[in-house]
């Protein structure tokens, strides 16, 4: 019983049970966290947390032009990823700010 413990306590310390770390160079499995979001209630390219504390991207909305990391401009259709907003389990955890989006 205490080794199944152990081994448990070992796979959850190595994949971890808490949010992804956003690459130094903005991105996250492959694609970049800038440009045209949609968000969505299923099927999202990403599961996002929205926190006020210790995120692991800075999100700035825009109306034009998100080409800069942490930039993003909401729209209904032709996105480049999709977003659904969770409360837990997130793939990685935003702060929406005024200025400075980015990696922190």
């Amino acid at each position: 019983m205490k080794l199944v413990l152990v081994l448990l306590l070992g796979v959850v310390m190595t994949f971890g049970i808490t949010a992804g770390e956003v690459g130094s160079d903005c991105t996250f499995k492959g694609k970049k966290l800038a440009g045209k979001v949609q968000f969505v209630t299923s099927f999202p390219d990403f599961k996002v947390q929205i926190v006020d504390s210790f995120p692991d991207l800075k999100v700035k909305k825009v109306t034009s032009f998100p080409s800069d990391c942490g930039q993003w401009q909401e729209v209904t259709s032709f996105p480049d990823f999709k977003v659904q907003i969770v409360t837990s389990f997130p793939d990685f955890k935003v702060k929406y700010v005024d200025s400075f989006p980015g990696v922190p």
